[in-house]
């Protein structure tokens, strides 16, 4: 690992503040050689009208951890890191409780990264199965 597991987490979570990753109460809980795991808690704050997690939420979680795993794991320092394309397939309703987004790469090309996130739910059950495109440019300098 090019960090330690307790600086990326903090990293990423202060570079949390005064986005949505903040105002969804998203927190990046595990890494590892080839993933990232967040987490959101489901409240009615990211509920639809009939009380169970919005699409929306959770397209919003997969995109978050996904992101910050091309950050992590490609050179950031260097490239500009920008989401392409993130399709989501809901399969379970939650109503409360955690759900978590497991990122880990299907392909990671010099231009374009595939990401494939699995969100589950306290139970570890599948809620949704999100895949995440991802651009790497230079940054111009």
């Amino acid at each position: 690992m090019k960090y330690s597991k307790e600086d990326v987490l903090k990293r990423a979570n202060q570079a949390n503040k005064n986005t949505l990753m903040e105002t969804l109460e998203i927190e990046m809980v595990d890494y590892g050689e080839d993933f990232l795991v967040a987490r959101m808690p489901v409240t009615p704050r990211v509920h639809q009208p009939d009380g169970v997690l919005h699409g929306g939420a959770t397209a919003a979680l997969a995109e978050s951890v996904g992101s910050f795993a091309s950050h992590i794991f490609l050179d950031s320092e260097n490239l500009m890191i920008r989401g392409l394309e993130i399709t989501a397939n809901h399969l379970k309703s939650v109503r409360s409780g955690f759900v978590f987004a497991r990122a880990t790469f299907i392909h990671k090309g010099r231009t374009t990264q595939l990401i494939d996130i699995r969100v589950t739910n306290e139970a570890d059950e599948l809620v949704s199965l999100c895949k995440l495109s991802t651009i790497s440019l230079p940054k111009k300098k």
